[in-house]
């Protein structure tokens, strides 16, 4: 089997896959890319069991055949190769791989491609089409609460609920609780699914800059997606999501309105000098004024800054670790941020101030207790 293609175009389309791959898998073909070629046609398949990623593109060849090619070795060649087109010729019976450019050959050994794991096939149970610019900003807004604690496995993904009205992203870890909801994404047939963090990492990197189509398709055990050449099966977290409506206060009647970037710059200085156990910072809210301090009393460290608000309700004086209100802020592109809160011992819910037709985003943060800093 040989095909021709342009080194530099079969490298940019492998980058896109690769990212699946892991240095230690568990069955060790999974080290290597599935080439499958037919009439003029090349599929390069990437896979850890749980997430699948497939490319497709066009190569010089009148010949079908497939292959497993060791991916480090293939991508480490056509990084340091200048742009050219380069030949593979293929020994099927020896699973033998030659490479030739203009000035070169080399040569490396595959496997056999009957070993590589077969990826579940497209299930149209339920589907949706989501613009790419769409996904892109509901993945950023919630991928960074999900958990790492493995034995909560549920919260190790996006919850994605598909409906008839809208549609609603959801990340938490226990101790912030992100719901990102779209109103011009529907599904007449919608559900509701939970995707590993790992998968939606990889679908924020291969997305494409510019706006396109991602056809979304979906079982009670596999998410597929679609967009430009590229496709990607994920296996989905079969568990329950936690009932995160409950959790989201609704009678925070104090109210503090300020600039997202001066209260983001302002956390980010503050921190530097907060216990490094809690990363407590205090928010002290006095009429139109905002103080936030903070201290560690192993080091003798304290900073406070003053900031001007607008603020309704009470007084109020409650801590929260640093950590996730710069992580929060920074992920909100609104001018100007809205928090409620209701007691220092309460949750405080966090607004972008200017409403967007399309979109709805709410973070959630639970409060440190301001004696808690050992």
């Amino acid at each position: 089997m040989k095909f021709i293609v342009n080194s530099a175009y079969l490298l940019k389309q492998l980058s896109n896959i690769n990212g699946v791959i892991t240095t230690n898998p568990v069955v060790p073909i999974l080290e290597n890319f599935l080439f499958e070629l037919e009439k003029g046609g090349l599929t390069v398949t990437a896979s850890d069991l749980q997430t699948s990623m497939i490319t497709e593109l066009q190569v010089e060849s009148k010949e079908k055949g497939s292959i497993a090619v060791p991916a480090r070795i293939l991508l480490d060649t056509l990084k340091n190769l200048p742009e050219q087109p380069v030949t593979f010729s293929i020994d099927e019976s020896t699973y033998s791989i030659e490479i030739i450019s203009d000035n070169g050959r080399y040569k490396l050994s595959g496997e056999n491609a009957t070993d590589f794991p077969k990826v579940p096939t497209v299930s149209n149970d339920f589907s949706a089409e989501i613009a790419s610019e769409v996904l892109s900003r509901a993945v950023n807004n919630t991928i960074f609460a999900t958990s790492n604690d493995e034995l909560r496995p549920a919260m190790t993904g996006v919850y994605v609920n598909l409906g008839e009205k809208n549609t609603t992203f959801v990340a938490t870890d226990g101790h912030r609780l992100v719901r990102y909801r779209r109103t011009d994404v529907k599904s007449d047939n919608g559900n509701a699914i939970i995707i590993p963090r790992k998968a939606l990492n990889l679908l924020k990197a291969t997305l494409p800059t510019e706006n396109t189509e991602v056809s979304l398709n979906f079982n009670m055990s596999n998410a597929f997606f679609k967009f430009g050449n590229i496709r990607m099966i994920c296996r989905l977290i079969d568990e329950r999501f936690p009932d995160y409506e409950n959790v989201i206060p609704s009678g925070n009647n104090i109210k503090m309105t300020i600039s997202r970037t001066d209260i983001l710059g302002a956390l980010k200085r503050i921190s530097i000098y907060a216990n490094k156990t809690t990363h407590q910072v205090r928010l002290k809210i006095t009429g139109s004024e905002l103080q936030i301090s903070a201290e560690d009393l192993d080091f003798s460290n304290e900073a406070n800054e003053r900031l001007s608000c607008e603020h309704e309700g009470e007084d109020i004086e409650i801590g929260f670790n640093a950590k996730f209100l710069v992580e929060m802020l920074t992920n909100m592109d609104s001018d100007q941020i809205r928090l409620t809160m209701s007691a220092p011992n309460k949750a405080g819910v966090i607004y972008p101030a200017e409403k967007d037709a399309a979109e709805d985003i709410l973070m959630l943060v639970m409060p440190v207790m301001l004696n808690q800093y050992v």
